[in-house]
């Protein structure tokens, strides 16, 4: 079981770490975290993820490839053709193409989810259409072979559910419980549907200062140039 994950200055480390560690489980599993160059990447909490091998080095066909999402730093990635063409790349060769986040952005920017249905974080989930996806809510959408999960914490509703098709529900039973996964949040104001609209202006507010339009914008026509 190959999986390859990208990683990349100020991604969300959760947002892969929440799938790679369900992943643990799977028989034979070997992961690879590749960008431009070997060595750290810092992410956006600070701490530093090592990358395995570069783009050239990379698993050229994995059985899952891994995007997560950011703020900022996602957008700015949408602008570097050389990590968009690495995506596509494997991406066509890949069995599982796979996002967290706002990963879904960058699969989308790489032309790997035209007419398939992906989750994305709340805030950015309706950008997902310029890209020709299918934007859904749901916090966990499995589509054929796209598989992708909303916000950062659904990276591991994602991956226990992958558990469950790539090796059968029992596993991914027994993961969730060698996990302790048993969500308990303080609040209860963890999708925008159910918070109060306090608490959303000031999300809102916190997101709009990372995640402008323009890069989105601009991704998208040279995705439809390609066409």
């Amino acid at each position: 079981m190959k999986v390859l994950a990208l990683v990349y200055p100020g991604l969300t480390l959760q947002d892969i770490l929440g799938p790679l560690q369900t992943w643990m489980v799977l028989p034979g599993i070997e992961v690879q975290l590749a960008w431009k160059e070997k060595g750290p990447v810092m992410s956006d909490c600070g701490v530093p993820v090592v990358a395995t091998h570069d783009f050239a080095s990379a698993f050229t066909d994995p059985d899952i490839l891994l995007v997560g999402g950011g703020g900022k730093p996602t957008l700015d990635l949408l602008e570097d053709q050389e990590a968009l063409a690495f995506v596509a790349a494997r991406g066509a060769r890949a069995r599982w193409i796979t996002s967290v986040c706002t990963g879904s952005l960058i699969l989308g920017a790489a032309g790997l989810l035209r007419g398939y249905r992906s989750a994305c974080h709340w805030f950015a989930r309706d950008k997902l259409a310029a890209f020709g996806a299918i934007p859904s809510p749901e916090r966990v959408v499995i589509d054929r072979n796209r598989a992708s999960g909303g916000g950062v914490t659904a990276g591991i509703d994602f991956g226990l559910q992958m558990i469950g098709i790539l090796a059968g529900e029992p596993l991914g039973r027994a993961t969730e419980l060698l996990l302790e996964y048993a969500p308990a949040p303080p609040y209860g104001c963890g999708r925008p549907e159910i918070a109060s609209p306090e608490t959303l202006a000031m999300a809102n507010e916190i997101l709009s200062r990372d995640m402008p339009d323009v890069e989105v914008s601009r991704a998208a026509e040279r995705l439809q140039a390609k066409k």
